[in-house]
Formats: C-alpha cells, sequence, structure tokens
C-alpha cells in the first residue's frame, strides 16, 4: 500500500519538475517474474525507475539502510519500508545465500526485481564489470533479464549530492535476454559471468558509457585511497571469482 500511495504522490511532482522521459516500455511484459539490470549513477536511479514503470519494482536495499540511527537513519528505515523494498545483507557467505532466496521469492511470485550488476554506484559516470548475482537469479528462477539504461542521472544528482539539480532525465529499456540455453547450470562460474558479461555488454549499448572492465567497488576504494594519499590496500582488488550478489540500493 505505502508504494503506490507514494507513487501517487510523488509522480505528478517529480514528471513537473524534471520532466523525465522513457523509451522501450513496451519491452517490460505486464506479468511475470522478470529482472529489469540496470546500469547506476545516482541514488536517483531508485526513484525514476518505478516511477516511469508502470508494474512494482521491488529492490534489494542494502541492510544499512533500515538500522540507521538518527533522525536521518529513521527517515530511510521509514522510507524504504513504506516502498515494501528489502532489505540485503551483503557481507557474503550465508548472508548472500539469504538474500538470493528472497530475490528468487519475488520472481517467483511473479514480480519485477530490480538489481544494479555493478553492486554500487559509479565513481565516475563509466559502467563497470557486473558481478555474477544478478545472472545466478535468473537461471535459478527461470526468468529473463531487460538492461535497463539511466540517463543522466549522474548530472541530476552526483553521489554525495543530497539535493538534485532539475534537469531532465531519461530511461531507456532494452529487449529481454533469454538465457534458458543455461538453464541448471547455475552452478558453473563460467557460464554465470559470460551471462554477466553478455548483460553488461546489453546496458552498455544502451548508455552510451565507456565501459571498464573492473569492478567499481575497487575503483571507489583507490579514488579514496588517493584522497588519503594512501594506496589501496591487496583486499580492495579486482577478484575474478567474485559472485557476491551486486544487487539493490548501495552507497
Amino acid at each position: 500500500m505505502g508504494y503506490w500511495m507514494l507513487k501517487a504522490v510523488l509522480t505528478p511532482i517529480l514528471r513537473l519538475l524534471f520532466r523525465p522521459w522513457i523509451a522501450g516500455l513496451e519491452n517490460v511484459p505486464p506479468t511475470g517474474g522478470v529482472i529489469l539490470a540496470s546500469n547506476h549513477l545516482s541514488f536517483s536511479d531508485s526513484i525514476f525507475l518505478p516511477l516511469l514503470v508502470p508494474r512494482r519494482v521491488t529492490f534489494l536495499a542494502k541492510s544499512d539502510y533500515f538500522t540507521g540511527r538518527g533522525p536521518k537513519g529513521r527517515l530511510k528505515n521509514l522510507f524504504f519500508r513504506s516502498v515494501g523494498q528489502v532489505p540485503l545483507d551483503r557481507s557474503g557467505g550465508k548472508a548472500s545465500e539469504a538474500a538470493l532466496r528472497t530475490a528468487l521469492k519475488i520472481l517467483r511470485n511473479g514480480r519485477l526485481l530490480g538489481l544494479y550488476p555493478e553492486g554500487t554506484r559509479s565513481p565516475d559516470g563509466r559502467l563497470y564489470r557486473g558481478k555474477t548475482g544478478v545472472a545466478r537469479m535468473a537461471l535459478a528462477a527461470g526468468v529473463p533479464v531487460i538492461p535497463v539504461a539511466m540517463i543522466d542521472t549522474h548530472k541530476m544528482q552526483p553521489p554525495g549530492k543530497l539535493m538534485p539539480k532539475v534537469m531532465r532525465i531519461g530511461v531507456l529499456i532494452g529487449e529481454p535476454l533469454d538465457f534458458s540455453r543455461y538453464a541448471g547450470m547455475e552452478s558453473d562460474w563460467v557460464v554465470l559471468r559470460s551471462m554477466t558479461d553478455e548483460i553488461m555488454y546489453a546496458i552498455m549499448l544502451l548508455s552510451g558509457q565507456e565501459y571498464v572492465d573492473r569492478y567499481a567497488a575497487t575503483a571507489k576504494a583507490e579514488l579514496a585511497a588517493q584522497r588519503k594519499g594512501a594506496p589501496a590496500s591487496a583486499a580492495e582488488q579486482d577478484d575474478p571469482s567474485d559472485s557476491r550478489l551486486g544487487t539493490g540500493r548501495v552507497s
């Protein structure tokens, strides 16, 4: 109920202010479980994508948004719970498996699941390597993946900026990607990597972004280290075996 009430209130306001446009909406089926795999440029992505898609979109939101303290933390908690978003513990291991089970339940109930395969917002507007959680979910649930490109949201609200700039942004939705040929192979890392790369390539074609074959989290760590005048630690380097879930709203 909270999702539709909030959408009813925000839609006319945001449409009037930002005049967002959307193309490819016909690629989203009216029913059935589907994964919307999007690039991630701004916090606003998680506002405008559900706003412009008629069907309800459920994101896996990082668990920190539900446990924050103080007025700001309580406001975030209230907002994400009111729109029916699902907490995601990204610490790996059993926590990631629990997140996978939650995502599969959403998809098997015939709902739209919104994911950010990069796992975090791009630090510089480029498109980074996707994590294979999106591929695992698609195969385990037997659903298609629809690539999505958010356009200019990083110009409207760059990371770290609380108030968005009033400007026009857009959403491009591509044709569904069918991975049924890989049915039953969700434990094969080579298959998962190939699928994920195909998804990211489709997003790149839609968005026009430069692609970087590294994880966005690594790039963020290196930028943070440079600002502090120290090298990134070994733990922050790319791990080709990283199959943690690249999903949800992240920092």
